[in-house]
C-alpha cells in the first residue's frame, strides 16, 4: 500500500509511522510533506498514492487549500487537533479523521474502514466549503491561561508579543514577563486571530504588533527584530517567507 503523509510536525509524522507498523498495516511510505505549497507540487508531479494521511493545520495554511489547487483522487484520513464541534463536519460528510493525539485503537478502526471501502474519497466544492467554514467559524480567544505559582492567571491576548516552544513546553512572552502555557503550540495557534498572529516556524508564533524590523537572511529566509526578544532569534522558514510578507502587507 503506497501512502503519503502530509504533516508539518516531525514528531507527529514519526509517531504515525510507528502506529501504522504496530497495527500491522503493510505500506510503503512515499513521502512526508509539510506545507500546502509542497503538497500541491507533489500531487502535480507524482503518481497518486493509494492512501493519504493529511493534517489540517500545515506550516503555510489549512490543508483544505490543497483541493482548491489540485485534484486529489485518493482516499484521505485527516488528522486534527480541532475541537469536537468542528469534527462534526467530517462526520456529516463521511470523511475519515483522527483526533490528535492519535490513539492506536482509533487508527486501527480508520484503517479497517479504509480497507472496507473501494472508492476514493473525492472532495467536492460543496464539502470543501463546509469544512473551511467549520474551521474558520470559531471566535478567536481574548485571553490565555498561564501558570503562576500553584494556579493560573489570565494574560490578555493583546499583550502577548510572541510564543515559542522549548523542550516541548510552550511559553508566551509579554512586555515584562515570560509565562508558562499549559497548551501545545498547535492548540494555541488554532485559537489565535490569523490577522494578528503568524507562525513563522514550528517553534515560534509572533504578533504583528511586536515586529519591529525585517531583514534578509540565509537561504531566502527572513530574520525578524521583535520587542523583548529574550535571547530568541526569529527566523521565518523558507517555505513561509512569501506568505509571511503578504501577511505583513495586509
Amino acid at each position: 500500500m503506497r501512502i503519503l503523509i502530509i504533516e508539518d510536525e516531525p514528531r507527529a509524522a514519526s509517531q504515525l509511522q510507528k502506529m501504522l507498523k504496530a497495527c500491522g498495516f503493510d505500506h510503503e511510505l512515499l513521502d512526508i510533506v509539510d506545507t500546502v505549497e509542497d503538497a500541491v507540487k507533489w500531487f502535480q508531479e507524482q503518481a497518486m498514492p493509494e492512501l493519504v494521511f493529511m493534517d489540517i493545520q500545515l506550516a503555510d495554511g489549512l490543508s483544505f487549500e490543497i483541493f482548491q489547487k489540485v485534484t486529489v483522487d485518493a482516499p484521505i484520513i485527516f488528522t486534527t487537533a480541532f475541537d469536537q464541534y468542528a469534527i462534526q463536519a467530517f462526520k456529516v460528510n463521511s470523511i475519515d479523521y483522527l483526533l490528535k493525539p492519535i490513539q492506536k485503537d482509533d487508527l486501527q478502526l480508520a484503517l479497517e474502514k479504509f480497507n472496507r471501502s473501494n472508492n476514493p474519497t473525492h472532495i467536492n466544492a460543496h464539502v470543501l466549503k463546509q469544512l473551511l467554514g467549520s474551521i474558520q467559524a470559531p471566535a478567536k480567544r481574548s485571553g490565555l491561561l498561564v501558570k503562576e505559582g500553584g494556579g493560573f492567571v489570565q494574560v490578555k491576548i493583546s499583550d502577548i508579543l510572541y510564543l515559542y516552544s522549548e523542550d516541548s513546553i510552550t511559553f508566551a512572552v509579554t512586555a515584562g514577563k515570560r509565562h508558562l502555557v499549559d497548551e501545545t503550540m498547535d492548540q494555541v495557534f488554532e485559537s489565535l486571530d490569523p490577522e494578528q498572529f503568524y507562525r513563522i516556524n514550528r517553534g515560534q508564533i509572533v504578533s504583528k504588533n511586536s515586529i519591529q524590523k525585517l531583514a534578509p537572511y540565509f537561504n531566502h529566509r527572513v530574520k525578524l527584530t521583535v520587542a523583548n526578544p529574550r535571547d530568541q532569534e526569529f527566523i521565518v522558514s523558507r517555505q513561509k517567507t512569501s506568505d509571511f510578507k503578504a501577511w505583513m502587507n495586509r
